[in-house]
């Protein structure tokens, strides 16, 4: 991930580091080479290559010549040869192991070499730290004037050159851009030169930089220097689900390390039967559906019986396909079967460092268990809103005195012929009355009225348009 304060201060550390020429997150200082030959001097007397490897921004290294001899080290800010012009960068590698990496990065060491002006003064540090400082508000600007074009591009970073004469534009496309009248656009606000450059979307992630989903920072933007291509076969063979959000990493490609135990698995499957294996056995048969590269065991079922599978072992499947070249078909995979039911040993402890995902989570609430209601619980007593018995173990308490409740079906109904007329039928405690439809009202005469029902005015009131004028 870039330093967002790569711009120099006072004595050439990067500002906001402390580490004195190398970035706090490491990256300006990418693939910084230990320089172990430094305190050791060369065999009979021979001179120093006199060529150096000097970065510049965004972790960007160049080889460089001093052909004027100086005394150079780790670390020291130089201004190096340009077109046009000239341009400032740190010393990261000086001595023999310049040449090793020259000729790890294919540079002819013996050809044409740009070569090193001089140690950078404070007047260039000065203009290169200034120049740094437009950067970020430019990249903003020139974006606006993108979109005003209407161009399906994105700039992604500039980068100024040590004298401030020009400024190079990086962004990323997925076709070919027409960008000549962006171009004059850019030299009319700017005020510089201007020079555009496409990157691919991993050269851009690169540049950029960022937290991928292992939690660390991205290779590309550390050590990771050679992009290789990287296709779904890996995923198939390491049995992970083709899934482009997991894959996919922040350029939107596949993830470069995919391809990093690829040889392992491809190493270990070398003992395996193919995938597409068919055994032959007398119940039918039989088609591979899994396999578990780790513990050596492949799940096959039945072409008619999808459902059920059977684990068997490589050698177990070995041994029935040795059965079927000799056109002999075993009797079943029962027989060769095994079970696969152990669970997994955990081997760590919650050490410090190792807490849950979900640990900011809010607990979820646990649901209350519901009471089933007895039967007869929902009887309604003379109170109308009490169950008739909660505990059958007690009388039911009700309105009536704190008597218990007798129900009507208890007690035998008693016929009202032998009792005298007009005397009411004793009910008992706590039965309900029976509903009643009632008797329609009578109508009511047009002269009859309620005893507090005013009366009716009679009086005639004449109408105002009857009235005689005066």
């Amino acid at each position: 991930m870039a330093c967002t304060s790569c711009s120099t201060s006072d004595g050439g550390a990067p500002k906001g580091c402390g580490n004195k020429g190398s970035c706090g997150t490491d990256s300006c200082n990418k693939l910084t080479v230990f320089d172990w030959l430094s305190n050791m001097s060369l065999p009979n007397g021979e001179a120093m290559f006199d060529c150096v490897e000097v970065r510049f921004k965004n972790g960007r290294k160049e080889f460089y010549r001093n052909t004027e001899n100086l005394t150079l080290s780790i670390g020291d800010i130089i201004a190096t040869e340009a077109s046009p012009g000239h341009d400032i960068g740190i010393v990261t590698l000086t001595g023999e192991l310049v040449k090793i990496q020259m000729k790890k990065k294919g540079v002819n060491f013996k050809g044409d070499v740009p070569k090193v002006y001089r140690k950078a003064s404070q007047k260039d540090i000065d203009i290169w730290s200034n120049a740094r400082d437009k950067e970020e508000p430019m990249k903003v600007r020139a974006r606006e004037l993108a979109i005003a074009q209407k161009l399906e591009m994105k700039i992604s970073d500039i980068e100024f050159q040590g004298d401030g004469s020009k400024a190079t534009f990086y962004y990323t496309a997925n076709d070919r851009i027409d960008f000549r009248m962006l171009i004059k656009d850019f030299a009319k606000e700017f005020s510089t030169r201007i020079e555009m450059k496409q990157v691919g979307f991993r050269q851009e992630a690169a540049r950029l930089g960022g937290i991928g989903s292992c939690g660390r920072e991205l290779c590309c933007s550390t050590w990771l220097t050679d992009f290789r291509s990287v296709n779904t076969s890996a995923a198939r063979y390491q049995q992970l689900s083709l899934n482009p959000q997991k894959l996919a990493g922040q350029c939107g490609k596949l993830k470069c390390c995919l391809n990093y135990e690829l040889d392992t698995y491809m190493d270990a499957l070398k003992d395996f039967p193919e995938f597409e294996t068919k055994l032959f056995t007398e119940k039918g048969m039989a088609i591979c559906q899994k396999q578990d590269i780790f513990k050596g065991l492949m799940w096959f079922a039945y072409t008619d019986n999808f459902a059920n599978w059977h684990v068997l072992k490589i050698e177990q499947v070995k041994e029935i396909i040795a059965e079927n070249k000799l056109k002999n078909k075993v009797s079943s995979l029962e027989d060769y079967a095994v079970e696969d039911n152990a669970t997994p040993e955990k081997d760590f402890n919650n050490a410090m460092g190792q807490e849950s995902l979900t640990r900011f989570d809010q607990p979820k609430r646990k649901k209350r268990p519901s009471k089933k209601r007895k039967p007869g619980e929902n009887a309604i007593v003379a109170n109308g809103n009490r169950p008739a018995n909660p505990n059958p173990g007690k009388p039911a308490i009700t309105s009536n005195g704190g008597k218990p409740a007798i129900a009507p079906a208890s007690k035998p109904a008693v016929a009202s012929e032998n009792k005298p007329q007009g005397q009411n039928n004793a009910k008992p405690a706590g039965e309900k009355k029976p509903f009643e439809k009632r008797k329609p009202r009578p109508n009511r005469p047009q002269g009859e009225r309620k005893p507090n029902e005013p009366k009716p005015d009679n009086r005639i009131i004449p109408n105002k348009k009857d009235e005689p004028k005066k």
